[in-house]
């Protein structure tokens, strides 16, 4: 049962600070909300998601701060601060005025496959970095990357953004079944033990192509112009359509056979047997009109150890305990989307789906724009 009062219709957190003034409001969601703000300072455009202080501010908001922190890449979301107000934790960060890439493609159907592999590469060096970095994200998918427009690009730079199921290390705990169903990889659905993170967000990456090239998920139990399956149908029957490795090629819609080769390898049940990050690199559909400083940009990037221009861990820490104190509202976003009601749901289905079939299953000027500044 929802508990609390009902947040305000247009909420304005900032009035509290003098460093942002609010702009308009972008999202919000079970978690809270995300607003378009402006530094009275400097004048730039951020982008805060608010999290309301108290049980809310967990150990995955915890995660989403500092490892989005270790952070400072073209194809990520960069980390501005984390502050407080009376009600809320706030984590400034950039604001990328394109939208979000599952906005993009929606509004397309779906994407010619060059412009698939325009963003497909992107995501590809973007993530490399995180995971050379030491984070895994557990939930990419379209709605976590957004979109830059850049003078002179044909097509927008991206950004992957949301770190709020990354975790700093690898290897995830058994009952970790994080991230978004329709991008889960089998292996977080049936895990009977430590799962490599590296390896489940390369299957996500795969299903992000497939849904650019094709409009619809590989996995999707709906289909256009059927009769509407109740949450739970939908969420066990594609769960089951993961394991069991059920997706195809839609007809009628042509790709290279470069293309389709990369994602069976992508897609593949057996993570051991998955295409790793190095092989993307140098497998013959992504290598294409990549540019050669591409090849070497994250090394760069890693190198770059000094810290001191971003907010200390210590600082952070102490805000985050800080936020654990409830403010004297207690709000509910629990009618505000419909997030938090869906992974309760997935969890139950994954939990039965495991202890039915718990035997079934047992798997093994670039320096500043970017890939895609090199691409025009």
């Amino acid at each position: 049962m929802s508990t609390g009062v009902q947040p305000p219709a247009n909420p304005d957190p900032l009035r509290e600070t003098s460093r942002y003034t609010k702009v308009a409001d972008l999202s919000h969601g079970s978690f809270g909300f995300v607003q378009l703000a402006r530094n009275t300072e400097t004048q730039e455009l951020v982008a805060i998601k608010f999290i309301e202080r108290g049980d809310r501010v967990n150990r995955y908001v915890e995660a989403e701060i500092l490892n989005h922190r270790m952070l400072r890449h073209p194809h990520v979301i960069e980390f501005k601060e984390v502050f407080i107000t009376s009600e809320y934790i706030c984590i400034a960060m950039e604001f990328a005025s394109g939208g979000s890439l599952f906005t993009y493609v929606q509004r397309a159907v779906r994407l010619k496959e060059a412009a698939s592999r325009w963003f497909f590469q992107q995501l590809i060096i973007g993530l490399d970095y995180c995971h050379r970095r030491g984070v895994v994200n557990r939930d990419i998918k379209l709605e976590n990357t957004l979109l830059q427009m850049v003078q002179g690009l044909p097509l927008p730079l991206l950004k992957i953004c949301d770190f709020g199921y990354s975790k700093a290390h690898f290897m995830s705990a058994p009952k970790s079944k994080v991230g978004t169903l329709a991008y889960m990889a089998p292996e977080i659905i049936r895990a009977t033990g430590n799962y490599d993170g590296k390896k489940a967000d390369i299957w996500s990456c795969g299903v992000m192509l497939y849904v650019m090239l094709f409009g619809q998920y590989p996995f999707e139990t709906q289909q256009p112009g059927g009769p509407k399956l109740e949450p739970d149908r939908r969420i066990r029957t594609m769960m089951d359509r993961i394991v069991n490795m059920q997706w195809s090629i839609p007809n009628g819609i042509e790709i290279s056979a470069e293309c389709r080769d990369l994602l069976s390898r992508m897609l593949v049940r057996n993570p051991d047997e998955r295409i790793t990050m190095a092989e993307i690199h140098r497998h013959p559909w992504f290598t294409a009109n990549l540019p050669v400083e591409a090849v070497s940009m994250n090394d760069s990037y890693l190198s770059d150890e000094d810290y001191s221009s971003v907010q200390s861990v210590e600082d952070i820490k102490r805000i985050l305990s800080e936020a654990q104190t409830p403010g004297p509202n207690k709000y509910n976003f629990d009618n505000q989307g419909h997030e938090g009601y869906e992974d309760n749901m997935i969890d139950d289905a994954i939990e039965d789906e495991f202890n039915e079939n718990e035997q079934s299953f047992n798997p093994r000027a670039y320096q500043q724009r970017g890939v895609a500044a090199a691409m025009q």
